[in-house]
């Protein structure tokens, strides 16, 4: 897959995971949000609390989510970290952290709550 087809599955895909939140009344905050430490391809509020969702899409969602590394998961937190920096609770603001997972027919899929272990 070339560069440009690639980033712009990404873009399909990351469209396709906040539509999902969307169904469920979260609304995006922010879209590939870039602090010093990294990158987060969604930001969702849920009333007063954050999601932070990284999107991994592939063939299928097994593969998607191979594709999550411990040290992408540090940045994720890390980043995340700073983002909240901003909000009016700072870092006493309700957060997590998802996984969406996008397979090749576009299906999305959620882990909530990924975390260091």
């Amino acid at each position: 897959m070339s560069g440009m087809t690639s980033y712009m599955a990404g873009l399909v895909a990351e469209d396709a995971v906040a539509a999902h939140y969307g169904r469920s009344g979260l609304t995006v905050g922010g879209r590939r949000w870039r602090g010093s430490l990294g990158e987060i391809d969604l930001v969702l509020r849920d009333g007063a609390a954050l999601v932070f969702v990284e999107v991994k899409r592939a063939r299928d969602f097994a593969r998607a989510a191979e594709r999550l590394t411990r040290a992408q998961l540090e940045r994720i937190w890390a980043t995340a970290s700073e983002f909240l920096a901003g909000e009016p609770l700072g870092q006493l603001t309700e957060a997590r952290v998802d996984l969406a997972l996008v397979d090749g027919m576009g299906r999305v899929r959620v882990i909530e709550n990924v975390c260091l272990d």
